[in-house]
């Protein structure tokens, strides 16, 4: 199994600002795929954001073998953040 990371932070209004893939991507498409699981976290995170006085969110969401965390910032600025389950070590 290959290694993966990816990193992205996105502002209060959704749009991103920055991202980083680290590590072996497997497929051409990956890419897109790592970005399409990333944006699909941001409801998640919109509800949690609201109920929860937590900054960082761990573990928010999974797909496959890749999990999805969070911190928010007190400007609701987002930092995203998966990789493979096996280097999970939060």
């Amino acid at each position: 199994m290959a290694s993966t990371a990816c990193f992205m932070i996105v502002s209060k209004s959704d749009i991103p600002i920055y991202e980083a893939e680290v590590g072996i991507v497997p497929k051409e498409d990956a890419a897109h795929q790592h970005q399409f699981i990333l944006h699909a976290a941001l409801d998640i995170v919109q509800d949690l954001a609201w109920t929860t006085s937590a900054m960082f969110l761990k573990a928010i969401d999974r797909f496959n073998d890749l999990v999805v965390s969070v911190y928010v910032t007190a400007g609701h600025i987002l930092y995203l953040f998966f990789s493979n389950l096996m280097y999970y070590y939060f």
